[in-house]
């Protein structure tokens, strides 16, 4: 087997073996996980569809990721759900991502909005992201939420979404990003023997 396709065999199964959300609470924190998760309103009532309430959503959302909570990959705010992928590092787990979200909007909307509770429907939905080619479907599939619910005609038009302008974002882990891959490849082959190729890919794999 050639070099790059060996070791990258090697090294994005030690990025991927990590227990699912069911296994022993203390294993969950295994590392790197990227997930799209789901929400909708109580009752689906259009509790997002002003300006002030998804420009609000939007701003939790930020304060989460700048408190380290987790990667921003991509989010779209419709009147009655919100889609995010993100990833969640060591020490997080999917839930605990959604709870911070969904219960710092609810407390700030209550406060600032005076809107009264439930917000939300209870739980989420969640789906684990683990190749390339599903990141990216995903990523369009957040994109043209609201142009299949003809709220806009073309995807950056959408001001509540990660495809409008302006809005700063994560790249995606090196396992799910294709340029990265490629630069973690090259970059081992720079290195001058087996262990420090096999130090390179570890500090990688830890790194997410």
């Amino acid at each position: 087997m050639p070099f790059e396709a060996c070791r990258r065999e090697r090294v994005f199964s030690h990025i991927m073996a990590i227990p699912n959300r069911n296994a022993n609470p203390e294993n969950v924190v295994a590392g790197a996980r990227t997930f799209l998760t789901t929400s909708s309103t109580a009752g689906r009532r259009r509790l997002l569809q002003s300006d002030h309430s998804a420009r609000l959503f939007i701003r939790v959302l930020y304060n989460c990721r700048t408190q380290g909570k987790f990667r921003l990959h991509e989010f779209v705010v419709m009147p009655d759900h919100f889609h995010v992928l993100l990833t969640i590092d060591t020490g997080m787990t999917i839930e605990r991502a959604v709870q911070l979200i969904k219960g710092g909007f609810s407390f700030r909307a209550g406060r600032e909005l005076g809107m009264r509770s439930p917000v939300w429907q209870k739980g989420f939905s969640d789906r684990r992201i683990t190749g390339v080619d599903e990141f990216e479907r995903i990523r369009n599939y957040i994109h043209k939420n609201p142009v299949k619910q003809l709220l806009v005609k073309e995807a950056p038009q959408y001001p509540y979404s990660s495809a409008h302008y302006g809005f700063e974002l994560d790249p995606a882990p090196v396992y799910l990003n294709p340029k990265l891959i490629a630069a973690v490849f090259r970059a081992a082959k720079s290195l001058p023997d087996k262990a420090s190729r096999d130090a390179f890919f570890h500090a990688v794999s830890k790194a997410g």
